[in-house]
């Protein structure tokens, strides 16, 4: 397997087809918009720069890299010839079907379907599909180019084969592959969303303020980064699409999104992508904007 398509080229597919292309894979980045891809493009080379930067690879690397990723805003054009299809739209359960749907119908019958969903059941996913033993889940972490971590879910009806092929593709880009069942969440946002969930209660119930409570956690419990720095970074929308999601799926309260973190999404404050979540990210600062207004 050496012809690979990306679908969404945000902070998720960018990275994941940079890794690709970086292991001299031949990979299709494809978005609805090329105004997507090209800052898609702009943020691999940025991020090629910075490895050039810190000699972990050579500019010729990052020639080749560059040249192995291939753009495109037609679906139909972009899969038709590809092995593998890594999805990673919208933390959205209709547009992962709808894309999957999709992808049945024009990829070739051997090829696999995956999702980097974070949350989203795998086995709901290929139902969408005729091919349900070809569909997996490849969660990879993010930043994708440097975390090691790959979680793959099997899906009810997915193959061996199909895990097998992917388990080995995954140490070819130099990750830890590590199998885990479908149920929502998986294992890695199971632990860590109710966590963050808990972080934003503590604020919204007055016990500390943002900057304490990242403290307490990177200094009293090595994390590398407080759970509030951690939220914006993977931006609050996509932390309450997965608390959605697991408080769906579970039907159990302790995944119920704060309140707080709700009405932050309905403010359009998401985080570092949009300039402003637990902390200020306009003209390079970091400071606390929390609005008391939002507090308890």
């Amino acid at each position: 397997m050496k012809n690979i398509a990306v679908i969404g080229a945000g902070t998720m597919g960018n990275g994941i087809a940079h890794t690709f292309a970086q292991f001299n894979f031949k990979v299709n980045l494809i978005d609805i918009q090329q105004a997507s891809l090209d800052k898609g493009l702009a943020t691999i080379t940025k991020n090629l720069d910075r490895m050039v930067l810190k000699e972990t690879i050579s500019e010729t690397d990052k020639t080749n890299t560059l040249k192995n990723i291939t753009t495109f805003t037609n679906l139909e054009e972009g899969v038709k010839s590809v092995d593998l299809v890594v999805e990673a739209a919208t933390e959205n359960l209709d547009l992962k079907l709808k894309i999957f749907r999709d992808l049945d119908k024009f990829c070739s019958k051997d090829a696999i379907l995956a999702s980097n969903t974070s949350s989203i059941s795998i086995t709901q996913i290929a139902a969408a599909t005729s091919r349900p033993q070809q569909v997996i889940g490849m969660h990879f972490m993010n930043p994708v180019p440097i975390m090691k971590l790959v979680e793959i879910i099997k899906g009810y009806s997915t193959s061996d084969a199909t895990y097998s092929t992917v388990e080995s593709l995954s140490k070819e880009l130099k990750k830890v592959p590590v199998e885990v069942n479908d149920y929502p969440g998986f294992v890695a946002n199971r632990i860590l969303m109710p966590m963050i969930n808990e972080a934003i209660e503590t604020l919204y119930n007055g016990v500390a303020g943002v900057k304490e409570i990242d403290t307490v956690m990177m200094l009293g419990m090595a994390h590398p980064m407080g759970p509030l720095a951690l939220a914006d970074f993977i931006g609050l929308d996509v932390c309450l699409s997965i608390l959605k999601v697991m408080y769906d799926g579970f039907k159990n309260p302790k995944y119920a999104p704060c309140p707080l973190l709700v009405n932050m999404v309905m403010a359009g404050k998401l985080g570092a992508k949009s300039g402003e979540g637990f902390y200020d990210y306009s003209e390079n600062r970091k400071a606390e904007v929390v609005s008391k207004m939002f507090l308890k």
